[in-house]
């Protein structure tokens, strides 16, 4: 599987993206309404965010701390839409390997992206998920 399907899997739930990123639900509610992240949705409706929502939220919040607007943040970050390359994918795949996925292994998994030098990426970011990280 190659590493940008595996970052726009659904994975987390609400309630861990809100301890990832210090994000309330009504905040990340917010941004979705704004189309800056896209979440997939499970047939009972519930989000599942990706890496990339994770670390599109990590940025929005770095702007925002910065006395940027929701105009301003959405002229720096493209909205997307449910056909974007960088929206949240929900495959039968996806969601077989998300319910076999144990706490445990899904930290793995985030330290394994966490630890991964991606070029451009902002170092403020991966500094937010090790904080996070270090506190499980």
């Amino acid at each position: 599987m190659g590493d940008e399907i595996r970052r726009n899997m659904a994975l987390f739930p609400i309630g861990i993206v809100m301890k990832l990123t210090d994000l309330t639900a009504r905040q990340i509610r917010y941004y979705e309404q704004h189309e800056l992240i896209v979440p997939a949705r499970t047939a009972g409706n519930q989000r599942l965010f990706s890496f990339n929502d994770v670390e599109r939220l990590l940025e929005i919040k770095s702007l925002i701390e910065k006395g940027v607007n929701i105009a301003g943040i959405k002229q720096v970050m493209n909205p997307l839409n449910m056909e974007s390359e960088e929206a949240t994918v929900m495959s039968e795949q996806s969601e077989v390997k998300r319910r076999e996925l144990s706490d445990a292994q899904l930290h793995r998994l985030l330290k394994q992206q966490l630890l991964e030098k991606r070029p451009g990426k902002a170092s403020m970011i991966q500094g937010q998920l090790s904080r996070f990280y270090n506190k499980h």
